[in-house]
């Protein structure tokens, strides 16, 4: 086939200057919103684990949020890429307040959890906007540039969410970290709706493959809730985990069978025929299998282990965010100014966020929290260097019309990555907390023990991260006779020196995925980032581009 390809500015490029920055401007609040709240939540997330219950379903309330953002974000970036990118972004942003607003007046797991899931809709359909018109507004030569506005948003919203997540936590209640969204995002669907210019990159009729998006949907999903559940609710070898599996697997291959036949399918394969993208996109799942890893469980570590409280350990995560963008600064001014080294910038990225996990896996009760603060800001720096990296690689290897499911893409498998990686973590830590808290106490303190209690204590160190849940026990261990105070110390040592050892083995899982994302980032291979939008006919065009 004859290649019609042109290079050109178009699409939002080829908005005059001051309209294509107030555009940006408005995806930077857009974007500042969602990360907030991701900061917010994950310092109060220990807390809303002791107030609702259920110690096992740490990582549920990520989770869901994680899995419904996952699944919505390819089939948001190629309707986008059919219909325009202005009315999606506006029902992202809604969809994301009702569900802000159902989350804060949760009262039971069940309903955060779904909550959280709807929630995750809104995010992932503003996320799968946020990066493509980023795309839309510069070409790859210049994308790096602005990745300085990018982390500024991201740092902003670093130092600020956790802090006052913290804050609101420990002072109000962690209901409101969900209510604060509802103020920032009426003000950014009013600029939306005012100022955002609704583009189409084409105008031909266009037809929705439905059957595409149910079987990514039932093939997502179903293998998400097998990896949370199993070894926690279900053992790994049980009927239930199996067949979920079993099913998954069946959808994904009636998923693929359907793309292949589709004419406008919803996630193209012959994208990942470009080697540039299969590289890039199995590199992000497993850097996003070891970034969730570090943020979600870190916090546990700080309140668990150290004793700090939810507003120290969110002022704690603050150096870790700092290096995210210090990391992703310096890399996307270095890769737009170098010509896309976007390989060995991956290689010392990677290396030093590897680096930075080693350490996270060394700590015990005794680390500072000097030492620890440090640890994080290592493993944040080797983050940030490697964010802007393989977004912008994808983006460079294929054509204009294609930005939209290509950069989604890239979200997408970043969020599968840190879905299973808190899935995997969550069963490690789960399971490695219940066997040493069965192993380190003595029978003699067992036996001094309510069973009831040491049960509960097994499957949740609530004491530790619990003021609450902390104080009943020790009254319960006091009543027991004049060794009660000795005996609750002890008992809460045993607790910490667990939960300890359960996170130093969730790091070291997330150390070896990301030594695998060091060598599958060996094979990817560099070409030189394009200075203007390229428009191709088809997807077999953007093979020979790339």
């Amino acid at each position: 086939m004859a290649t019609n390809n042109v290079s050109r500015p178009m699409g939002l490029r080829s908005l005059p200057r001051r309209d294509l920055f107030i555009t940006f401007a408005g995806v930077m609040l857009a974007m500042f919103l969602s990360s907030l709240d991701q900061t917010i939540v994950g310092t109060a997330m220990p807390r809303i684990i002791a107030d609702l219950g259920g110690f096992s379903h740490y990582t549920w309330v990520t989770t869901a949020y994680i899995i419904a953002s996952a699944v919505i974000i390819p089939i948001t970036g190629r309707l986008t890429d059919m219909y325009g990118r202005k009315f999606f972004y506006i029902a992202g942003l809604f969809i994301f307040l009702m569900a802000s607003f159902a989350c804060g007046l949760s009262r039971t797991m069940t309903q955060i959890v779904v909550f959280r899931g709807i929630q995750g809709l809104g995010a992932g359909v503003m996320m799968a906007n946020a990066f493509t018109v980023i795309g839309d507004l510069f070409p790859p030569a210049e994308r790096g540039k602005y990745q300085g506005f990018v982390s500024g948003v991201f740092g902003l919203s670093s130092i600020i969410g956790p802090t006052l997540g913290g804050f609101i936590t420990d002072t109000l209640s962690w209901h409101w970290v969900f209510f604060i969204n509802i103020p920032f995002g009426v003000i950014v669907i009013l600029m939306f709706l005012f100022f955002f210019p609704h583009f189409r990159p084409d105008t031909r009729k266009h037809k929705i493959d439905y059957f595409g998006v149910a079987t990514l949907i039932l093939s997502v999903v179903p293998a998400m809730l097998a990896l949370t559940q199993g070894g926690i609710e279900y053992p790994w070898g049980s009927a239930q985990i199996l067949g979920t599996f079993a099913f998954s697997l069946l959808m994904l291959i009636a998923f693929i069978l359907i793309e292949r036949r589709d004419k406008e399918p919803i996630l193209p394969l012959d994208l990942f025929k470009n080697p540039v993208v299969t590289v890039s996109v199995l590199v992000i799942f497993l850097t996003g299998f070891g970034m969730f890893g570090a943020i979600i469980f870190t916090p546990l570590f700080f309140q668990g282990v150290l004793g700090a409280t939810a507003t120290a350990s969110g002022n704690f995560l603050t150096p870790m965010m700092l290096g995210v963008v210090g990391g992703s600064f310096i890399s996307g001014q270095f890769l737009s100014r170098t010509g896309g080294h976007y390989k060995m910038q991956g290689v010392v990225g990677i290396s030093i966020m590897a680096f930075g996990m080693g350490l996270l896996s060394r700590m015990n009760t005794e680390t500072s929290y000097a030492v620890a603060i440090a640890n994080i800001s290592a493993t944040g720096f080797g983050l940030g260097i490697t964010m802007p990296l393989y977004t912008i690689a994808i983006q460079n290897a294929v054509p204009y019309n294609m930005l939209g499911v290509a950069t989604s893409s890239s979200a997408f498998f970043r969020s599968i990555g840190g879905s299973v990686g808190l899935a995997v973590m969550g069963s490690v830590m789960n399971n490695r907390f219940a066997s040493m808290m069965a192993g380190g106490i003595p029978d003699k303190l067992k036996a001094m023990i309510p069973a009831q209690t040491l049960s509960a204590l097994g499957s949740s160190p609530q004491a530790l991260i619990s003021p609450e849940a902390q104080s009943h026990l020790k009254t319960l261990i006091e009543r027991l006779g004049p060794q009660g105070v000795s005996l609750y110390n002890q008992l809460l040592q045993i607790l910490k020196q667990s939960l300890c050892s359960a996170l130093s083995r969730v790091f070291t899982v997330g150390l070896i995925v990301l030594l695998a994302a060091f060598i599958v980032n060996l094979f990817i291979r560099e070409v030189p980032l394009r200075k203007q939008h390229i428009l191709a006919d088809s997807m077999h065009d953007s093979k020979e581009i790339a």
